[in-house]
């Protein structure tokens, strides 16, 4: 099982915005550089990348949750 971690401090978001789908759900396929959140910082939004292939099991944070660097954001089989 792989874990994607965040980078930075800030807000993670499951969507790219309130009115879309989650940018993964469980049993989606995941490859190397795809987003699966994002975090915001002040205002900016930072794209959070897959740096692993497998298989998206699911978000380790709720939605809007604020995180810290190196939190775990979602799991990977």
């Amino acid at each position: 099982m792989a874990h994607i971690q965040s980078p930075l401090p800030g807000t993670f978001y499951h969507k790219p915005s309130p009115e879309e789908p989650p940018f993964k759900a469980a049993g989606d396929a995941v490859v190397v550089g795809d987003v699966i959140g994002l975090v915001e910082v002040m205002k900016t939004f930072i794209e959070i990348k897959s740096e692993v292939a497998g298989t998206f099991t699911a978000y380790a944070v709720e939605d809007a949750a604020p995180v810290t660097a190196g939190a775990t954001l979602a799991e990977l089989a």
